[in-house]
């Protein structure tokens, strides 16, 4: 009898730490404990591995096998954890090479008889392994092409418990089993929506540009069909391509929410909730399995929240942490979990809870206050966090041509060589586009502007049209309009642009 040992990987967000798992044999009272804070599922693994152990021709050892999962002040939930207890158990009678197993991540559940299922957060427990300096993983045959988007690791893509024991040495038949199949994945649309088919708001369009080339956040308000929702389903078309790091960390994401993920994919994610959902399903949460919200799904894309007004007040005060710091952390007793939540905010309301307040030629019934309390959702605090307010009508009979308007093509372009003159800028400086530069560096570093160029933000932030905050974000988009113009910096007209793009004020 002797102790053996391998790894296994547990999630707490999409950080991933290396767990050990140990296992050994006593003269005790037969039976088969799991020890250092397991979840309910995880405490049942013990059946399973037993069923699985015995379909498979790997009989379990009779005595007391204890397995503890280290560190023990570390929660561990999941399944996932069931093929690394199997093999461990399974060691403590010899038979299989201990080098081997201490070299190896397992992950994967299994089933009764002996198959390994897929699991969710592969990639992120993946490279958590990685980057601890494991270069051989053990997965189900189901995420196999998941784990093997990350570079630097050799996979085994195991069908069942069987196969896995044959890799480190145990003399066992080999059986027969069709591999657990995964998830099939939700069909997308192959081709983002056209900005040409966007008529009749040529502004409208120039303030999405502005948007994607300085990833600034943007709110529309508007009556219904003045094409909200049509301007911001274009958003995530015409921004940049993922780069490896971002879509390596949107897959990650996906993971973790149980979706199958094949290949990196390059396009922003959108992602769009329905204005019923609540604090957690923006944010994410859960008692001990703690699922990434919308927010994350969102990161390095596009968060829209249509019909913003309706929204309740507390779930749209929520974003104004994440959109500061740029990842959310969720606290439970006993661990936090943190997400990335880097993304472009789009908000869409209308004037009014009808609609027609301030509308030509409509009738609008809502009273005062009703007009103010659904105003009122959209707080202070989150409208000073929005780079651009954009105020839309609908497209009368006469605007309604396809003269000037603007293909996704040559926004894309436009779009990629303000953020390459941005990019070079701050090239020896920690970022890269103009909505995250800091704002005390941007008032008062190298590139300063000069009073003259200065003096309509310093007159709206006299004035109280501005805070110290929307003033820095109304230099950010004066710098990005200053881009896409290609000038060498903003222009007086280019900060009276910005301003009025932010809060409408004519400097």
């Amino acid at each position: 009898m002797s102790a053996s040992r391998t790894w296994s990987v547990a999630l707490t967000g999409i950080d991933g730490a290396i767990v050990e798992v140990e296992a050994d044999q006593s003269n005790q009272t037969p039976g088969f404990h799991i020890i250092g804070l397991p979840d309910s599922a995880l405490r049942e693994a013990a059946s399973r591995v037993h069923n699985a152990s015995a379909n498979c021709g790997l009989a379990l050892s009779r005595r007391r096998i204890t397995v503890n999962l280290s560190p023990a002040s570390l929660p561990k939930q999941g399944s996932g954890f069931d093929v690394a207890i199997a093999v461990a158990a399974l060691a403590t009678d010899g038979g299989m090479d201990e080098d081997s197993l201490a070299r190896t991540v397992h992950l994967g559940e299994l089933g009764l008889d002996g198959r390994l299922r897929p699991v969710p957060g592969v990639l992120p427990a993946v490279l958590a392994a990685a980057r601890a300096g494991f270069e051989r993983i053990v997965v189900p045959h189901a995420n196999a092409d998941e784990a093997r988007l990350v570079d630097g690791v050799r996979v085994l893509a195991a069908a069942s418990l069987a196969e896995v024991a044959r890799a480190h040495g145990a003399d066992v038949a080999e059986v027969e089993l069709e591999p657990v199949p995964r998830p099939a994945a939700a069909a997308g649309s192959a081709e983002a929506p056209e900005l040409a088919d966007v008529i009749g708001q040529p502004e409208a369009v120039e303030a999405l540009i502005a948007a994607a080339a300085g990833d600034h956040h943007l709110l529309m308000s508007g009556p219904p069909g003045a094409g909200k929702t049509m301007l911001a389903s274009r958003l995530p078309g015409i921004l940049p391509p993922l780069g490896d790091e971002a879509a390596i960390q949107v897959a990650s994401v996906r993971s973790l929410c149980g979706e199958p993920v094949e290949a990196l994919v390059r396009r922003p994610p959108f992602e769009a909730p329905h204005h019923s959902a609540s604090v957690a399903a923006l944010v994410g949460g859960g008692s001990r399995l703690v699922r990434p919200g919308a927010i994350a799904r969102a990161t390095h894309g596009v968060l829209f929240l249509d019909e913003a007004g309706e929204f309740p007040a507390h779930a749209l005060d929520a974003l104004r942490q994440p959109l500061e710091t740029g990842s959310i952390v969720i606290h439970r007793a006993g661990f936090t979990a943190s997400f990335p939540a880097r993304f472009q905010l789009v908000l869409a309301t209308n004037p009014c809870p009808c609609g027609n307040y301030g509308v030509r030629a409509a009738v609008c019934e809502c009273p005062p206050m009703a007009i103010r309390r659904y105003l009122g959702r959209l707080s202070g605090p989150l409208l000073d966090r929005v780079d651009i307010e954009l105020r839309l009508a609908r497209v009368s009979v006469t605007q309604a041509s396809r003269s000037g308007v603007v293909s996704t093509q040559a926004a894309r372009e436009r779009i990629a060589q303000a953020r390459d003159r941005a990019a070079h800028r701050l090239r020896e400086t920690p970022w890269r586009v103009n909505a995250r530069v800091d704002g005390t560096w941007l008032r008062s570093g190298p590139l300063a502007l000069p009073p003259v160029a200065r003096r309509p933000l310093d007159a709206a932030l006299h004035r109280g049209s501005l805070t110290l905050r929307g003033y820095d974000r109304t230099l950010r988009l004066a710098w990005t309009l200053a881009d896409l113009d290609g000038h060498s910096a903003p222009t007086v007209h280019d900060v009276g642009r910005a301003l009025y793009m932010k809060k409408g004020i004519t400097p």
